[in-house]
């Protein structure tokens, strides 16, 4: 294994690689960019083929959080823990609390929080060795806790400007959109797109999950293998990463991705294709940021939900000004909205 050899290695400032055979606890904690701050960033539990695979998917997820918050305005850079384990069998709380010391042994340069593969029950074992650990629920009214409906929130407000794009359209009343993944953030982001009148068209590779939004929401079920030929106007990823690529864009029949999950470009020349292919994408490290936005202010001494409401709006207005730039400059909304981002880390 190659650190430093590795494609996704971006000048990345701290790559710490953990093992404790006691609590089967291994894998990376990797800080992109401290510039703008900590660096805050979730703790993804996946049974990763390998530690190439594990160490990769770090490297890329802590680069697209530096980028994520540098966009959400928020002052923390950019990092990722991921565990090599189960969710489904592996996981215990022994686990987690060594994942606490951990992380406290790095003085509050990475500050973590759930992501795939972890809960807000994960997150307090963490909390019971460190202080540096994020979305664990507070006093009624503040912010804290689960953050999928926070994720959902900024990614509907991404939707919203790209509908105005793309469709002519003000709201999501009638908008069909076919959501990949269907577990923490996509049910959430499903109840919120019913809410908004949307039609729905599901597939997740758990059936029951399928099954639930079914039953709540009225969506179509599909196979997951077939969620990128379904007809719709938008195509929202939100499971795992690298779901767009040279094989899978030419499928798409949407004029929109807008999406939850992290990383779904394969690779920065997949934005071009997209591009090219005249489907607008939302970038997802300036949409998905509703999590990170509650994050920030949960370290903030009275910091309410209602501010928080007021910082994700402001999602929509990023993603708009994106929209615009890509359009005058001819140039991939992927494209500008990571130089966008760069800039603002550079800057600091």
């Amino acid at each position: 294994m190659t650190i430093f050899g590795q494609l996704d290695f971006d000048n990345h400032e701290a790559v710490h690689a953990f093992y404790n055979a006691d609590v089967n606890l291994k894998g990376f904690v990797v800080v992109h960019s401290t510039k703008l701050g900590p660096a805050l960033g979730g703790c993804r539990c996946w049974k990763f083929d390998n530690e190439d695979v594990a160490l990769s998917d770090a490297l890329r997820l802590s680069r697209g959080v530096s980028y994520k918050n540098a966009m959400a305005g928020i002052a923390y850079g950019g990092g990722m823990a991921v565990i090599m384990a189960d969710p489904q069998t592996e996981k215990t709380p022994e686990m987690f609390e060594e994942m606490g010391r951990i992380i406290d042994s790095l003085g509050g340069a990475y500050i973590t929080a759930e992501d795939v593969g972890t809960d807000v029950d994960d997150m307090r074992c963490v909390a019971k060795q460190t202080e540096y650990v994020n979305g664990i629920p507070r006093t009624s009214g503040y912010v804290g806790g689960d953050q999928s409906p926070r994720t959902a929130q900024s990614v509907i407000e991404g939707m919203k400007a790209a509908v105005k794009v793309a469709l002519d359209r003000d709201d999501l009343e009638g908008v069909s959109v076919a959501v990949q993944g269907v577990g923490n953030v996509g049910y959430q982001l499903c109840k919120q797109l019913h809410e908004a009148g949307a039609k729905l068209i599901v597939g997740d590779m758990m059936e029951e999950r399928v099954t639930r939004v079914v039953d709540e929401f009225g969506a179509e079920g599909v196979e997951a293998d077939d969620i990128l030929s379904v007809e719709a106007d938008i195509l929202a990823p939100c499971a795992l990463g690298g779901l767009l690529t040279a094989a899978t864009i030419p499928w798409l029949s949407m004029k929109i991705v807008a999406g939850a999950a992290n990383n779904q470009l394969a690779t920065d020349p997949d934005g071009e294709r997209l591009h090219r292919g005249g489907i607008l994408y939302a970038p997802d490290f300036v949409i998905n940021a509703g999590g990170v936005i509650s994050v920030s202010a949960e370290r903030e001494d009275g910091a309410d939900s209602a501010e928080v409401d007021e910082r994700i709006k402001a999602v929509g207005e990023r993603t708009a000004e994106i929209f615009a730039r890509s359009a005058a400059e001819e140039r991939s909304t992927h494209a500008v909205a990571s130089d966008m981002a760069r800039a603002i880390i550079q800057a600091a």
